[in-house]
């Protein structure tokens, strides 16, 4: 193996272990917003062999966040791509190690992106940049499904540059099917699909103008296999119809809607939580903040977190690749304009594909300032010392601190299953738990120790609004009847009659 792609070995093995340490260490292995626990909750079920599950007896008690229930039977509202591969983790029982496994083969797979598109210098650089990015290190350690699509976005690309850009493709990747890259190609953008829809537009939007471009100037090889790619995307995206049928006898249905109706794509009002409904001020709005937490996050430099991009721009002006690079995060932010959310909380995620391109540019701009330095009168250690600055910066003051802010996330930790997991605890069981909730975080925390199927030796029903009332002992007889006060833990028994 030759030397780059050594080194280039270690840094992907590190971030494995680097993002295993923040699931680990800061969200504790666990899920914390609504999302992951939708994600979860599918990933077993599908574990199981099944697509969904009845719903149970007072499902408005037994809630799980982003589950719907919906003409009898419980499902998750998300596509089912990322549940799909989540399940691996539940049947092997290494479901924290998906995401971060998933991020060191990012890793490596912009690194043999940087060598294809530059060269090795840049390529090294543009991981070390990508491993220590608080946005890639934060998203990594989740639950949530961006480190999946974005292997899938840089397994698409790589798959199309070969196929339609690069001709100084190396011998040994030459010796490569042709017909293994076009499925590659076509397998990542329909399973992109599967995994966030809305995403895969987002990221497809560059690769579909060029393949308009292929299908008008190309030979017929070309034409043909433009059109085998985008067969193979359709048809594998086409099973997201497929499984809102399933769900709800309804192809077009849109099963974000079922949990909140305002959960729609577009603009005007019913569109969003905002007054009037989601309109332009709310899309400058969105955009605005979504630049402000990406200048913070992409690499722990505050504004100067884009001080070389403009300079990697000037630099690969000449570079077809890169030109059909930019159009991915380009094509995220204009998709994302028609959705009415912002979420920052783990950086600008909805743009999260983009980094690959945000890290290429700026190590593409840190060596052309360098090598202009050595032009130049001034020191040739200037840019070089300037970068080191930057990044030590990240990693010894910024990347701890925000890292500090993601502990605890919504008041969700480990912690909270302690009551249950004591031996008088366990004496109690099998008991129907009715938490006496404030905030439906205090619900959540608990849902770790109850499966879909409510068979577990503690199942959960969330109170907050005393409609526990209308629950009969009658309906779980086999179960003791237990009150939990999360405020103050309490636990009070409720004799069986």
């Amino acid at each position: 193996m030759p030397y780059a792609s050594r080194i280039a070995l270690l840094i992907s093995c590190l971030s494995v272990l680097a993002a295993y340490w923040v699931s680990e260490n800061i969200y504790e292995r666990t899920p914390h917003v609504e999302d992951e626990f939708a994600y979860i909750w599918q990933a077993q079920v599908f574990a199981h062999g099944q697509t969904y599950m009845a719903s149970p007896v007072y499902p408005t008690l037994f809630v799980v966040p982003f589950v719907v229930d919906h003409n009898g039977i419980r499902f998750s509202k998300y596509p089912p791509g990322w549940s799909l591969v989540l399940s691996l983790g539940i049947l092997t029982g290494l479901t924290a190690w998906i995401n971060p496994l998933l991020a060191g083969l990012a890793v490596w797979l912009t690194f043999r992106l940087g060598q294809k598109i530059f060269d090795n210098h840049t390529a090294l650089l543009t991981i070390s940049l990508l491993a220590a990015s608080p946005f890639f290190l934060m998203v990594s350690g989740t639950l949530l499904s961006h480190s999946w699509s974005l292997v899938l976005s840089l397994a698409l690309t790589l798959a199309w540059l070969d196929l339609f850009i690069r001709s100084d493709t190396p011998q040994q990747e030459r010796l490569t099917p042709e017909w293994i890259k076009i499925c590659i190609a076509g397998l990542s953008l329909g399973v992109l699909a599967l995994t966030r829809p809305l995403t895969a537009i987002g990221v497809g939007l560059p690769f579909f103008i060029h393949g308009l471009v292929l299908l008008w100037r190309g030979d017929s090889i070309i034409r043909r296999n433009v059109l085998i790619i985008g067969g193979i995307a359709a048809a594998v995206a086409s099973i997201q119809i497929l499984w809102q049928y399933i769900l709800t006898g309804d192809p077009m249905q849109n099963l974000y809607a079922l949990w909140w109706e305002y959960d729609r794509i577009g603009f005007g009002d019913g569109i969003g939580t905002q007054p009037g409904g989601h309109g332009l001020f709310w899309v400058v709005n969105n955009l605005v903040s979504s630049m402000m937490a990406g200048s913070r996050d992409l690499f722990g430099w505050g504004s100067a977190s884009w001080l070389f991009i403009p300079f990697g721009l000037w630099a690969a002006r000449r570079n077809h690749s890169v030109e059909l690079l930019i159009g991915v995060p380009a094509g995220l932010i204009l998709i994302y304009t028609a959705y009415w959310v912002s979420p920052n909380l783990y950086g600008p995620r909805y743009y999260y594909e983009g980094i690959t391109i945000a890290c290429l540019l700026t190590s593409a701009g840190i060596l052309w300032l360098s090598e202009q330095c050595k032009r130049s009168r001034l020191p040739n250690a200037t840019v070089p010392v300037l970068a080191i600055l930057l990044i030590s910066y990240n990693l010894l003051v910024y990347l701890p601190a925000r890292m500090d802010t993601m502990r605890n996330l919504y008041a969700i930790n480990r912690d909270q299953l302690t009551p249950f997991l004591t031996d008088e605890a366990a004496s109690l069981t099998p008991a129907l738990v009715i938490v006496h909730a404030q905030e439906w975080t205090e619900c959540a925390g608990l849902l770790p120790l109850q499966d879909p199927w409510l068979s577990t030796p503690f199942i959960f029903a969330c109170d907050m609004d005393n409609s526990s009332d209308t629950i009969r002992q009658d309906d779980f007889p086999e179960r003791r009847l237990i009150h939990y006060y999360p405020a103050t833990r309490e636990i009070l028994l409720t004799a069986k009659e």
